[in-house]
């Protein structure tokens, strides 16, 4: 299943009222291109990371702390 099938089956069962397809693929589009460029954003994080490494789920714990800040 693809990332746009899966946010689509999740938003369509959480989405009340049911909206237009249209509108859900619009919605699920731009859902896509924000996790996109997270993701792009967390790996170049990485890239630079100076200290040793670490589990990948504390890293991008310690990313979402920084770029909090």
């Amino acid at each position: 299943m693809t990332l746009k099938e899966k946010i689509t089956d999740e938003y369509i069962w959480t989405t009340e009222p049911i909206v237009d397809a249209e509108e859900v693929s619009e919605s699920v589009d731009k859902m896509i291109e924000i996790a996109e460029e997270f993701a792009i954003e967390f790996a170049e994080w990485i890239l630079d990371w100076p200290e040793d490494w670490h589990r990948i789920e504390e890293l991008l714990e310690i990313y979402k702390q920084e770029k909090e800040s």
